[in-house]
């Protein structure tokens, strides 16, 4: 287990990723606020936005900084800074659409390329509420996801169903895996103490412990 002392809260910063409307929004507000919002009323991310969500996985607190990225290519350069400090990573797909599906080796490219600390990853295929629509055999996607060592759920923000069990899972693998809470990964001295940090070198620190903590922000 992680060398992180069992009386305080573990914090743990994940990230969203993936194409616009493959729902990595929907899915963040049902775990965190239990809501859902049809797709004829819910807006596109602008640029990143972000949320704060506390849980407990195998007995231990854990404090969830969670960013929601934009997934239009226009917003690229202001969502690459929000990768660093970043121990978990949900990468989002809709099984509806394959084209969402075939974009993943862009996605996971990036990964590469902002990440060089140790990162979890989970591949999500979304909204299987719509089986009828499906483009995406689970199969398909469990493939990808072992290629691309990840963890696989499928999900609907719609119906919850796999929601809490993508949120869970990646946090499970996190505080499994010692790497993470190494202050000293491939060289990189980490300072973020798992909050993650943000652009500029400004970290999370001190985030409010109130209700609040489940507001967005307007980032």
């Amino acid at each position: 287990m992680p060398p992180v002392p069992a009386q305080q809260p573990v914090n743990v910063k994940l990230l969203l990723i993936g194409n616009a409307s493959v729902g990595k929004s929907s899915l963040l507000l049902r775990f965190s606020d239990e809501q859902w919002l049809p797709e004829d009323e819910a807006s596109a991310t602008i640029g990143v936005d972000f949320r704060v969500h506390k849980m407990e996985v195998n007995g231990r607190r854990v404090k969830l900084s969670i960013w929601d990225t934009a997934g239009q290519e226009r917003f690229r350069t202001i969502t690459s800074s929000y990768y660093r400090g970043a121990q978990g990573v949900i990468v989002v797909y809709d099984v509806t659409s394959r084209e969402t599906f075939d974009s993943l080796t862009r996605w996971y490219a990036e990964l590469d390329t902002y990440i060089s600390t140790p990162v979890v990853k989970i591949l999500v295929g979304n909204k299987v509420d719509k089986e009828y629509s499906r483009q995406v055999s689970t199969a398909e996607g469990e493939a990808y996801a072992k290629k691309m060592d990840s963890l696989f759920v499928e999900s609907s923000a719609k119906t919850a169903v796999g929601v809490e069990e993508t949120f869970r899972e990646l946090v499970k693998k996190i505080l499994e895996t010692p790497e993470m809470w190494d202050t000293n990964v491939g060289g990189v001295h980490r300072t973020d103490g798992g909050r993650g940090g943000m652009p500029g070198g400004v970290q999370v620190v001190g985030v409010h412990e109130t209700a609040n903590d489940h507001q967005g922000c307007s980032c």
